[in-house]
């Protein structure tokens, strides 16, 4: 009898594993919803527009797309906005003027929310290898790099903005130059923003606790901040060398966050605005969720998170990616509208979306075909 309860308790909590885990969806069915969601949303905004990190962000998930899908519209739209924003981002020629702070005007040369533009061009240019179309990104990058400096990235955000630029320049120049700063840069940021006991991001210094709490008195990270963080850290390490001297450091963070996150989600997949404090903001949000998801399923795919325990993880997210945040026309919502940090009492809802949160989506859902192609 021994035997036999054992082996039901056995049998039972398997059944309840599998439960718990959202089934594989069909590669077709995800291929669908890019076509849904990304069509949605190029036929209501125009590629001309801006290069700053809004609507950078979004292209970032855009290319990923077209990789998937081949779909030769999405690689014209791209090429439309950069070729709109002459292959720049803030356009200033007089060197003394160039700016790191906050700034939306062409003298912030400086500032990351004017340098992810750089990504989508590199990406651009590995198509067609026209030195124009990185001309820019490399003189900015190159000068930046010449300045003694380090304090480039003080704000979470920006570690998904810049360092996948780094290593795509790399890539591309093979000047070791841009891995020796992309660590300057990161140690710097890691100074002021990274909490080791936690092993997650504030979004800035302003918000370190205990200086800022949240409303039940918790430390406060914010969900988008470390979803830049941790979709960051994806595609740095999707690029970065196997033999790089501080590969293992970006990877023992990317596998902190993973442990950390995994905590802070909801039962319904999705992950409130104050990580470590739902009621701070509560209710489902898509722009962190989106990130973190894709995080998990480029960590899956690339030997990075262990399937068995990060899996139902992704699959949650996955599942309230499809159930609440697409809407039935294609329309992405519940996005945070940009900010820097979870408001109590802002409305986000279904009619909430933005670039950032698309392109987010896009990289999730780009990367789950990734994933379903490796577990057939």
């Amino acid at each position: 009898m021994k035997l036999i309860h054992s082996a039901l308790i056995v049998l039972l909590a398997a059944l309840g594993g599998c439960a718990s885990t959202p089934p594989l969806p069909q590669r077709q069915e995800v291929v669908g919803i890019i076509d849904k969601v990304n069509t949605y949303w190029q036929a209501r905004t125009p590629a001309k527009e801006w290069s700053f990190w809004n609507v950078a962000a979004y292209h970032t998930g855009n290319m990923e797309a077209y990789r998937i899908t081949g779909n030769q519209a999405y690689l014209k739209y791209s090429l439309e906005w950069a070729q709109h924003n002459q292959w720049q981002g803030a356009k200033s020629t007089d060197r003394s003027q160039w700016k790191l702070t906050y700034g939306e005007t062409d003298d912030h040369v400086l500032f990351g929310d004017w340098q992810i533009c750089f990504q989508t061009y590199a990406d651009l240019y590995q198509l067609d290898k026209d030195p124009a179309r990185i001309a820019r990104a490399r003189e900015v990058m190159e000068y930046q790099m010449s300045t003694p400096r380090n304090d480039y990235w003080w704000w979470a955000d920006g570690l998904y903005m810049v360092m996948p630029v780094m290593t795509k320049l790399y890539n591309i120049s093979g000047n070791p130059q841009y891995l020796e700063k992309l660590h300057e840069y990161f140690q710097y940021s890691n100074s002021i923003m990274y909490d080791q006991d936690e092993k997650l991001y504030y979004r800035d210094a302003r918000y370190v606790y205990p200086a800022h709490k949240s409303i039940n008195g918790r430390k406060d990270f914010w969900a988008r901040g470390d979803g830049w963080v941790f979709a960051g850290l994806a595609k740095v390490l999707h690029e970065l060398p196997k033999d790089a001297p501080h590969r293992e450091e970006y990877v023992r963070k990317f596998q902190g966050m993973a442990a950390a996150l995994k905590k802070a989600q909801q039962e319904q997949g999705y992950w409130t605005r104050s990580l470590l404090d739902p009621q701070h903001a509560p209710g489902p949000e898509t722009s962190g969720t989106a990130f973190f998801t894709y995080g998990y399923l480029w960590g899956i795919n690339n030997g990075l998170l262990d399937r068995t325990e990060y899996a139902p993880v992704a699959l949650k997210g996955w599942g309230y990616l499809t159930s609440t945040a697409l809407q039935p026309d294609g329309k992405i919502g519940y996005v945070q509208p940009i900010g820097d940090r979870a408001i109590p009492g802002q409305v986000v809802d279904r009619n909430s979306t933005s670039h950032f949160g698309v392109g987010a989506y896009l990289l999730a859902a780009a990367e789950m075909v990734r994933y379903i192609d490796k577990n057939k």
